[in-house]
């Protein structure tokens, strides 16, 4: 367990007991709640009670209501030692003690911030869930960031996390790839090209579509309706047919649907371990296409679904704001609803400890989301009531959209080298990198480039779209990985200089009082647990990433107006050497829930 911390809502929750005291004391009223928020920078103070909610219950001015409670707490409350009224503002000011005992206290703690694990109900976190016809782009770079950093976080509030994906490895767009291969191929493989087995079946899928452009134009040339011959030009009809044979379990369509996927899942393994990002189990859709289907014949027999003429089944969910929803085909075939029905109930059959799960796609599956997760409702699984979509907006560049058909996608693995050139571009022009060796400069460059693109996507709120910029997203200045990392590093290096013992706790009776930069830094120390809490309950990074860009700013204020290593009181010195450490200790913490790493020198 890790020790308990005087945070600053520990001092918040005594400040309303007592506010709440001293409103029955002095005007003999039960005052339900009190009202805080930061105080305002101009303004002396650390927390400030707002008065004019009380005007409800209290009658008076509320500059002589503010002024009493504040002597009030003045009086009762060890921690208080001033208080100044402005307006309806009773502005709070808690004694330096308060802040140096917290720091004291979690100075040491290499697990601060972070729960132990306490639930018992598992989540699982489900993300990347590639196609095996491509390679990863820009979008899966997103949502592979995205469901990693969510699942690290949710595990540091103290919740125990599976990480997942589901792999698209069957289907038309498979079938494509293969036919491609089988008429365009004479045989080539990973090996023998020196491509990625991702690279190379996404080529192919390039490939069918430019085929079947041409055989589309031909009929049309001949007199084809368009629209009949998209639905009957030959190789599309070969492919779908294809698609019948791997169904049927043909032998040699399954031997090369076999083949193919291996070479994509050696190439998905390599970017997933250049992103930084790994799965604790691996579901694949040609093992759950066909479940659910038992779970519609039930709820068939107990009402929830209805057949039509047809033979189809359906819900009807208009009751609750949304359509009705086809489950199954006339002719018996699964739906995509039905599949993931009968995956979502696989998996708590497989991990019977799971209690939740987060799904992390993009917003264009929000409506599909919102039928399942109340379908699963209807169907009685206790576990639906914690699912969530984590719902998320596309990723631009500056070129425009990307499309896999006609292999304009950003690929992920070019992008990620894109970034580490572009790393190493500003870093030499900068001259930031002086005195390295070549080896030493390139694992710099690859941690600056990957630290650039995973903050510049994770900063922003999962639900907006984003205009990836990759030379603005490596700039040392401003709300950057860069800029963060810069600062890490520069802490390590007064950590290296600092030589002597800095492990004692420092009392206020030995430094007299605390710098004003000095207690702002705690301050925002003190946040870091309640922000971990905040980014789980949210299912966004973009808490944590901004905190630590807020974290940093103020560490470099700290930096710029007092001595560290210059300082002559020695007391003074420690304490501020041991907090850099600590502001350090952090940025390292929430980088590593970002997925980012941190350099000792740059």
């Amino acid at each position: 367990m890790q020790p308990e911390t005087k945070d600053f809502m520990g001092i918040q929750a005594i400040l309303e007991a007592k506010v709440k005291e001293a409103v029955a004391a002095i005007f003999k009223i039960e005052l339900p709640s009190v009202e805080f928020q930061p105080t305002r920078k101009d303004f002396e103070g650390d927390v400030t009670v707002v008065v004019f909610p009380m005007l409800r219950f209290v009658k008076g001015n509320p500059v002589q209501i503010g002024e009493q409670i504040g002597a009030y707490l003045e009086k009762e409350v060890a921690e208080v030692t001033g208080f100044n009224v402005v307006k309806g503002f009773l502005n709070i000011v808690i004694g330096d003690a308060f802040y140096l005992d917290f720091f004291n206290e979690i100075k040491n703690n290499e697990t601060y911030g972070f729960v132990p694990q306490e639930d018992s109900n598992a989540v699982m976190v489900e993300y990347s869930s590639p196609n095996t016809n491509k390679p990863l782009h820009l979008g899966h770079i997103r949502n592979n960031l995205l469901g990693y950093s969510v699942a690290e976080i949710l595990k540091a509030s103290g919740k125990k996390v599976y990480k997942t994906q589901i792999i698209n490895d069957r289907g038309i767009h498979i079938c494509k790839s293969m036919l491609a291969w089988q008429r365009f191929g004479n045989g080539e493989t990973p090996e023998s090209t020196g491509l990625k087995g991702d690279k190379l079946v996404g080529n192919y899928y390039v490939a069918f579509d430019k085929a079947y452009k041409v055989e589309i134009a031909e009929m049309v040339a001949n007199g084809t309706d368009k629209k009949v011959a998209e639905k009957e030009a030959p190789i599309l009809l070969e492919a779908q047919e294809m698609l019948q044979k791997w169904e049927a379990g043909d032998e040699e369509v399954v031997s090369l649907w076999k083949e193919m996927n291996g070479w994509v899942y050696k190439g998905f393994d390599v970017t997933y371990k250049n992103l930084g990002v790994d799965f604790d189990t691996l579901y694949y859709e040609s093992d759950t296409y066909l479940l659910g289907k038992d779970v519609v014949a039930g709820g068939l027999e107990k009402g929830i679904f209805y057949k039509k003429e047809d033979g189809s089944v359906w819900i009807d969910l208009t009751e609750e704001g949304l359509d009705e929803k086809i489950v199954l085909r006339s002719d018996g075939t699964a739906v995509y609803m039905t599949q993931d029905i009968g995956t979502a109930i696989q998996r708590v059959k497989d991990y019977p400890d799971v209690g939740g799960m987060v799904y992390t796609v993009g917003n264009e599956q929000d409506y599909h989301f919102k039928v399942l997760f109340l379908i699963l409702k209807k169907l009685g699984f206790s576990w639906s009531e914690n699912l969530h979509h984590l719902s998320y907006g596309m990723v631009d560049l500056p070129s425009g959209k990307m499309k896999s058909r006609e292999g304009t996608v950003v690929d992920a693995d070019d992008l990620m080298n894109d970034m580490t050139s572009t790393a190493a571009q500003i870093s030499e022009d900068l001259g930031k990198l002086e005195g390295y060796s070549d080896d030493e400069k390139n694992v710099l460059y690859k941690l600056i480039g990957l630290g650039a693109l995973k903050y510049y996507i994770l900063k922003v709120d999962p639900k907006k779209r984003i205009l990836f910029d990759p030379e603005e997203s490596v700039d040392f200045q401003g709300n950057t990985g860069p800029f963060i990392q810069y600062t890490y590093a520069r802490i390590q290096s007064i950590l290296r200089k600092a030589d002597f013992d800095t492990s004692a706790d420092v009392e206020i009776s030995a430094i007299g009082e605390l710098h004003t930069k000095e207690k702002e830094l705690i301050k925002q120390l003190q946040l870091y647990p309640e922000i971990i809490q905040l980014a789980a309950d949210n299912y966004s990074p973009a808490l944590i990433a901004n905190y630590t860009y807020d974290l940093v700013k103020e560490f470099n204020s700290f930096y710029q107006q007092v001595s560290i290593l210059g300082e002559t009181d020695d007391q003074k010195k420690v304490l501020r050497v041991q907090l850099s450490q600590k502001v350090s200790d952090v940025v390292a913490s929430a980088f590593e829930l970002l997925g980012i790493d941190v350099p000792e020198r740059m």
